[in-house]
């Protein structure tokens, strides 16, 4: 891949309770294989809960249709997802319980120049939002189905002038592009909690990161409690068994008094 960079970092703690990873690359880019747009999604365990994370650089542009495009390589990303393993490990992105996708998605808003600067000097971020495309396709259910964002309380996080506050100007040679929430972060799966979701002022390129912090229940196993379920004689099998159904009984003869 080009220009796509993902890395995981884990507490030293945890570090002995990640297994089975995995690494997997899709180029969606230039006759629909090169690395200029793509993704790379990593697949991992952490305890017995089955982890996926991807980043992707979709298809840019904001003339009409330009979102279909990008629609095509997230279903391109999907389909061609693929983590060589073992049986009894994930071999696509569904197979995981916990899903992070994120990125530069580039989907734009579907306002013009000027108009959406007026809900920016507004700090309507909740009627900008509105127009967004990538809100407006997961309404659509054109993609994404189940998948959920966290609220968007900040500016669109491209197209910026280097080191600075300000968006591109009007200037035809600035290369002026609407501001648009470019960057984005998705989650899929059971039991994740988002605690924030915000931009980050770094202002190292035209476009500004964004961060999300969750919390998220894994399951974890445990040997000594197998070996003590595995270690019970007939005898002591039989007790539990025939306190329960006294426990039971009782239960039901206090239902019907």
């Amino acid at each position: 891949m080009v220009g796509v960079f993902l890395t995981i970092w884990v507490r030293r703690s945890l570090r002995k309770r990640i297994q089975n990873v995995k690494v997997s690359t899709v180029g969606v880019g230039a006759m629909g294989y090169i690395g200029n747009k793509g993704s790379i999604a990593v697949s991992m365990s952490i305890y017995q809960t089955h982890f996926c994370f991807l980043c992707c650089h979709l298809t840019s542009g904001e003339k009409d249709g330009d979102e279909q495009k990008r629609n095509a390589d997230v279903q391109e990303i999907h389909r061609r997802t693929v983590f060589n393993s073992r049986v009894s490990t994930p071999k696509t992105i569904y197979d995981h319980e916990r899903i992070f996708w994120l990125g530069d998605l580039n989907y734009r808003i579907n306002l013009s120049y000027e108009k959406t600067h007026e809900f920016i000097s507004n700090h309507d971020w909740n009627g900008l939002f509105e127009k967004d495309q990538l809100r407006v396709e997961l309404r659509k259910g054109r993609l994404f189905d189940g998948w959920s964002e966290g609220v968007i309380s900040f500016p669109p996080t491209y197209k910026y002038r280097f080191n600075s506050k300000k968006y591109t100007s009007d200037e035809p040679k600035s290369g002026r592009r609407t501001p648009s929430w470019c960057d984005r972060i998705l989650s899929y799966g059971k039991a994740m909690r988002l605690l924030s979701y915000e931009t980050v002022d770094m202002r190292l390129s035209d476009h500004r990161p964004v961060k999300a912090v969750y919390t998220v229940d894994i399951e974890v196993f445990s040997p000594k409690k197998l070996q003590r379920a595995l270690t019970f004689t007939d005898a002591e099998v039989e007790d539990r068994l025939s306190s329960e159904d006294e426990r039971i009984a009782g239960i039901y003869s206090l239902g019907l008094s």
